[in-house]
């Protein structure tokens, strides 16, 4: 029995040493430690030997179990490692890392940035989104009585010491008895910035200001809670709607890469006078009429106008010596029109096969 363990350890070594591939490997074990294998038919035959033959035997046979068990083994890591080596092109391209990309809202925002750069406009922080009524509404000349007020439009902030953030604190406490005490809301416009801006600044400037705003309203495919707009504010001595509308379209069409015609229609809002709607040759069909414009060739797209004097006069300025524009750009609006999106959901959604689109 000995020199027949021996016998099956030399011929299965040569034959392991000599195998060429994985499936053939695989047969080999069998044929020697698979259930009916030449070793387990050893194994088995233990029971018919002496006990002084089963000490020797049996431990020589698990002994030979084990070696050949392991030489299989390595056996077949080696031809995975060969394996692997060979189907290794090193001629092949690398695969593109997925790192991530820009929220369209973001793409277009950037896009508006670099428009108005390019303008020679300087670009401003957004300031506090947790703003005093002050700011809000009163410095930007809209009467108490305005509908704009009321809680269909406004997010008032119930507790106000609570809710008032170390930044806004800063600011407003700066401004002295104007603005202490007063109720506090999430903005519903750009627009507080113009006052905290000119505040701080003398005249001739022109700023563009990026930020988030909130209104309490129903949400539908053209309506959302929260928003942003980009605030643009010019002011100097010699500013006027001439100005004012190579501004508009040169913006628009260059942010819709397509030369696009402006029309201003007169309109009020209290914060301008005379107070302006642009609007804007349709981006799809190029003022001949279509779904997009209803027909009409033009798209309405924002409000604008020139700074009210009592504007300039809450923020320190000289109406008889300044003057400028202001209007306020939707960024969701635009990034709508630009990518033909039907609802302005979509960009709050966090659904990936939509921004995976961008």
């Amino acid at each position: 029995m000995n020199n027949k363990i021996e016998e099956i350890k030399n011929r299965a070594e040569n034959e392991i040493k000599n195998c060429v591939d994985l499936k053939s490997l695989e047969d080999l074990k069998i044929k020697y430690l698979g259930r009916k294998g030449e070793v387990n038919q050893i194994l088995r035959s233990l029971g018919d030997l002496s006990l002084e033959e089963k000490k020797i035997i049996g431990p020589r046979a698990q002994s030979l179990r084990n070696e050949l068990d392991t030489l299989f083994e390595d056996k077949k890591n080696e031809f995975l490692s060969k394996k692997s080596r060979n189907s290794l092109d090193i001629t092949r391209p690398g695969k593109k890392i997925k790192i991530g990309h820009l929220h369209p809202l973001t793409i277009v925002e950037n896009d508006i940035i670099d428009i108005f750069k390019s303008m020679s406009f300087s670009v401003i922080d957004g300031g506090p989104e947790v703003e005093t009524e002050y700011y809000n509404f009163d410095a930007l000349n809209i009467p108490k009585n305005h509908p704009a007020r009321e809680m269909h439009d406004t997010f008032w902030l119930q507790d106000n010491q609570k809710q008032l953030t170390r930044d806004t604190k800063q600011l407003t406490e700066s401004r002295g008895s104007k603005v202490s005490g007063q109720k506090l809301l999430l903005r519903t416009h750009t627009s507080p910035m113009q006052i905290r801006y000119m505040e701080t600044h003398k005249p001739p400037f022109q700023i563009i200001v990026p930020g988030r705003v909130f209104r309490y309203e129903a949400t539908d495919a053209s309506h959302e809670i929260n928003f942003h707009q980009v605030e643009c504010l010019m002011v100097g001595k010699d500013i006027g709607l001439s100005n004012f509308k190579y501004i508009v379209e040169q913006f628009y069409s260059r942010v819709f890469r397509k030369k696009l015609s402006v029309r201003l229609r007169p309109s009020y809002f209290p914060f301008v006078e005379p107070g302006l709607e642009i609007d804007i040759q349709c981006v799809k069909c190029e003022g001949k009429g279509c779904n997009v414009c209803k027909e009409s060739g033009w798209l309405e797209v924002t409000g604008a106008g020139m700074v009210h004097p009592n504007v300039f006069r809450a923020a320190g300025y000289d109406p008889k010596e300044y003057q400028g524009f202001a209007f306020g750009a939707g960024v969701e609006r635009i990034a709508m029109l630009k990518y033909n999106i039907p609802d302005i959901r979509m960009f709050y959604s966090g659904d990936l096969k939509f921004i995976n689109q961008f």
